[in-house]
């Protein structure tokens, strides 16, 4: 039976690559990591391969920047993101010789969250958002009633996932307009687990991370519905992204394949088209860690673009915000 590291420290991967070498350095071995959003996928996914399989895996979670700083200099077979492939990352794969493929595996919505004890916060607005975050409110917002006047004068303690971090990324390009733009003081952690802490501690805290650990937490953690563009607050749940009505803050993951390891090595072509081309095993992987799936349409177009070889990103502009995955793998099939 193959065996699986899944560890969340880059020293616990290096633990666990450091075991098989030394016991099974003959045997094919997958290298994953990257965004610890698209971990629990992997983690399944990568499961699943264990118990059907004789292949051994090794996966890490370094954010999606750190996943993609190890996949550019080709030490990983596989990266997951939870955001797409940003344009120095680009550059640096192509110096390094590495091509990829990109493949949407789910996608998911980001709660923000405030602490139970909190009475006052009903909802909030994609404009108060803003507000809260952009990097002009540092120094300035400091108190919750500085977001509405007839909010408590108490201040506003804020957590969200660290800067190499996909989520940041996306939430950053959706809420405040700007990819990697926010206030500074914030307590940033690439743990989303610190992160749950930190706001169920803490009753004036607010934060925002992937739905599926809100959803592990929702006994301890109280999330906000969020209003975009005039339309009435909405909770976020997998029903809500999947029907499209919880806006801005829906988004698609990613994962991104050495295509040099594709065409290398038997263990990666069998785990892509297996496993991760498997709509129905995906499917049912999606489920159990609570995502949202995609649309059967993504599954067939990925499959389609493999087959014809299409490597590089639909994204070259960076995060599409309201747009569909289907019209983005359409365009890209296009090109």
């Amino acid at each position: 039976m193959g065996k699986i590291a899944l560890g969340v420290t880059a020293a616990s991967c290096a633990l666990a690559t450091g075991l098989f070498a030394t016991t099974a350095t003959a045997v094919e071995r997958l290298q994953a990591d990257g965004s610890s959003t698209v971990f629990p996928i992997t983690e399944a996914v990568a499961e699943a391969f264990q118990n059907r399989t004789d292949y051994q895996m090794t996966v890490g979670v370094s954010g999606t920047g750190g996943g993609f700083s190890k996949f550019c200099r080709g030490d990983t077979d596989l990266s997951g993101a939870s955001r797409p492939i940003r344009t120095g990352e680009r550059e640096k794969c192509k110096k390094n010789g590495i091509q990829y493929y990109e493949v949407p595996v789910a996608m998911d919505a980001m709660a923000v969250m405030v602490n139970p004890r909190n009475d006052f916060v009903d909802y909030l607005t994609v404009k108060e958002l803003k507000k809260i975050w952009e990097p002009e409110a540092e120094g300035k917002v400091t108190q919750w009633s500085d977001v509405r006047p007839e909010w408590p004068d108490r201040e506003l303690v804020l957590y969200g996932p660290g800067t190499d971090s996909g989520t940041y990324d996306y939430f950053t390009a959706a809420i405040v307009g700007e990819e990697h733009s926010s206030r500074g003081d914030f307590t940033p952690s690439e743990d989303d687990n610190v992160l749950v802490q930190g706001i169920a501690n803490n009753r004036n805290a607010l934060g925002f991370f992937g739905l599926a650990y809100y959803e592990e937490n929702k006994d301890i953690l109280k999330s906000v519905p969020i209003a975009y563009e005039g339309s009435e607050p909405v909770e976020p749940s997998v029903e809500t992204a999947e029907s499209g009505e919880y806006q801005p803050l829906t988004r698609p993951l990613f994962m991104y394949i050495k295509k040099s390891s594709y065409e290398n090595k038997e263990i990666v072509r069998k785990f892509v088209h297996d496993f991760m081309l498997n709509a129905d095993l995906m499917r049912e992987r999606v489920d159990e860690v609570g995502y949202v799936r995609l649309p059967e349409k993504a599954f067939e177009l990925s499959e389609e673009l493999f087959k014809n070889g299409n490597t590089g990103t639909a994204f070259a502009g960076g995060s599409k915000i309201g747009v569909s995955i289907e019209d983005l793998l359409k365009a890209k099939r296009a090109d």
